[in-house]
């Protein structure tokens, strides 16, 4: 009988694959559970995620990193990997992120101007405009309330969105984060109008997030199954509850 266990696990791992998806850092909360929908329609496929800045992953699928798609926090890096031939697929959108102040003390969130503005907000977490799609459409927050001029000196660039959410809970005093970082377990306690808040969508443009297939999943039906997993409505509805539009 165990004899007949380990053979059946040996087949198991042998029809096994393994494909590798380059992951903008803002998904980090909700891969989780897109791979899990995922793996119950293709149990024998497994996902490895590499996670970092959409920039940064850009660079490295330009050296012939083995990945084999792109999920971006924006379409401008799709659409250049499109371009150069590094893609294989024209980039669609997959879901539209949203920013959100945040911070680890308790403020009174109704007037957002004022309370940046104010002797208690010394240092701002925001993520690299140059790097991270988040990163630029928090400047054109600050910018489009008459703003940024007046704070530059207070803000403290992260090379991600996701160091961004480290620096709002441990080195700054707040920061703009993206919305899906409010489902990390660190935050469960925090509450909305006092620990953060939802920036009006109106004040930045819509950060619209694109996937692409590149050239290593040329002819690769497992990478194909997940980047049409991924468009979806089954994970529409997973971005959804993680504060994406969709």
């Amino acid at each position: 009988m165990f004899k007949l266990f380990i053979l059946i696990l040996i087949s198991f791992k042998l029809s096994a694959s393994t494909i590798t998806v380059a992951l903008a850092s803002n998904i980090t909360y909700a891969i989780p559970e897109l791979k899990k929908e995922f793996n119950k329609i293709y149990p024998n496929i497994n996902i490895r995620t590499i996670i970092s800045g959409s920039g940064k992953l850009t660079a490295q699928i330009k050296h012939n990193a083995p990945y084999d798609i792109f999920m971006s926090a924006n379409m401008k890096y799709p659409e250049n990997l499109y371009k150069s031939k590094y893609a294989i697929s024209k980039p669609k959108i997959y879901a539209k992120g949203k920013l959100a102040l945040l911070s680890f003390k308790q403020y009174d969130f109704i007037d957002i101007k004022k309370l940046l503005l104010s002797k208690k907000i010394k240092k701002i977490a925001i993520a690299n405009p140059t790097l991270a799609p988040y990163g630029k459409a928090s400047i054109e927050f600050l910018q489009n309330i008459k703003l940024y001029d007046n704070i530059k000196n207070k803000i403290i660039y992260a090379q991600s969105i996701s160091q961004t959410l480290l620096y709002s809970l441990n080195a700054t005093d707040i920061g703009i984060v993206a919305l899906s970082s409010l489902k990390s377990d660190k935050l469960k306690d925090y509450k909305i109008n006092k620990n953060f808040v939802e920036i009006n969508p109106k004040y930045y443009t819509a950060i619209s997030q694109g996937i692409v297939l590149l050239k290593r999943a040329k002819n690769n039906k497992d990478a194909n199954s997940f980047y049409e997993f991924i468009l979806s409505k089954k994970a529409k509805k997973i971005f959804k509850n993680y504060g994406y539009d969709i």
